[in-house]
């Protein structure tokens, strides 16, 4: 449980944890069986979603085949699945996060309820694939690109370990739960779209190895976990970061503040996922320096002070960073860094703006810190 003490060296609220667990409590079952998707080649039990930079064609009467506008997201495009998971996630993390910190089963209770519904019921699981994510009209039912929209679920292995301990799950369901992690996985390793993700060379492959990485250590997969601390070191940081700690694949993109933010946060997040005594990743360097505290080093000025970011606007949502996120509290605890601690107290928590809440995987870094 979460004691006073790790809660003052984590520099977490308690009162917070438990307002939104209470909120939370209200929340109503959570599948994406209640919205059907009509452009969908999948069935009822499979998730859906469109490519979020994607619009009508202005030269063809219907619209199709949709193109491309990076960085614009279009307001039409069918989201409804994505919202329901985050919307899940968000109300499992944060009833996970009041147990741990009350004590209390009713919160775990809620959580476990919600957990049925989304997983484990026939009649309102998700299917443990995403053959139809970030479809484009026209052009695609589904693609690769779209593994990045189960981004969100990687709070969820932390959030069944923490209410395991009260009985709400039994054992039988938490097994059925992390055979749904297992298969998931299983079809993000071995399906080609899957396989095209991970070895794409911009945020969407740190982001597979983050929700690998996750998946793997809820289920035990070791050669899972192997993988990604290889394919850390000698794949992702020398295709990636620059020799001053930068992304410049995402400051190439229409939004390369968000965007560094992003890819800078879920490499944190990878870091706290594999480090071991054996292979700890926090400190790993390449031959030339290159590892996760110059990309921390990197950016850190511009999150204190945005006005210095040298890059130009981001084209949406510019005025909506930075904001609380977990890699401030991951990285401060890991290096004893006071500068990320002081941005995790000191920068706005819980942004309104959906397109900033979309780009933050983590809503309750707590659960992940107490599997110390």
């Amino acid at each position: 449980m979460l004691t006073d003490e790790k809660l003052a060296k984590w520099q977490i609220d308690r009162h917070e944890l438990v307002a939104k667990a209470d909120r939370s409590l209200d929340a109503r079952p959570i599948s994406i069986t209640d919205t059907a998707a009509e452009r969908s080649a999948g069935g009822r039990n499979d998730y859906y979603s469109n490519g979020d930079y994607w619009w009508p064609n202005p030269e063809t009467p219907d619209g199709l085949p949709f193109v491309k506008r990076d960085g614009e997201s279009y307001p039409e495009a069918f989201f409804a699945h994505r919202e329901a998971l985050r919307s899940m996630r968000t109300h499992v993390a944060n009833l996970a996060a009041g147990y741990a910190a009350t004590g209390l089963r009713v919160y775990a209770d809620k959580a476990a309820a919600l957990l049925r519904t989304f997983f484990l019921d026939e009649k309102t699981r998700m299917n443990p694939h995403l053959l139809y994510a970030q479809a484009v009209p026209g052009l695609c039912e589904g693609r690769g690109i779209g593994i990045i929209d189960t981004l969100h679920l990687i709070d969820i292995p932390a959030a069944v370990e923490a209410i395991e301990p009260s009985g709400a799950i039994t054992e039988a369901e938490a097994k059925k739960l992390r055979g749904w992690f297992a298969d998931y996985l299983n079809w993000m390793c071995t399906h080609p779209y899957g396989i095209e993700e991970r070895d794409t060379e911009n945020n969407h492959a740190v982001c597979w190895h983050v929700q690998a990485a996750a998946f793997a250590l809820f289920t035990g997969n070791e050669a899972v976990l192997a993988q990604c601390r290889e394919r850390y070191k000698t794949v992702l940081l020398p295709r990636q970061m620059a020799p001053d700690g930068s992304f410049p694949l995402e400051l190439a993109r229409t939004k390369p503040y968000g965007y560094s933010i992003f890819v800078l946060d879920n490499t944190v997040t990878l870091c706290r996922l594999l480090s071991v005594p054996a292979d700890y990743l926090w400190e790993f360097r390449l031959e030339d320096g290159r590892g996760i505290r110059l990309g921390l080093d990197y950016l850190y000025p511009y999150l204190a002070d945005k006005s210095s970011w040298p890059h130009g606007p981001d084209v949406e949502h510019f005025d909506g960073w930075p904001v609380r996120m977990s890699f401030m509290l991951f990285a401060g605890t890991a290096f004893g860094d006071e500068r990320y601690m002081r941005l995790w107290n000191e920068l706005p928590a819980d942004s309104a703006d959906p397109e900033i809440r979309r780009n933050m995987a983590l809503r309750q870094p707590v659960l992940w810190l107490m599997r110390e």
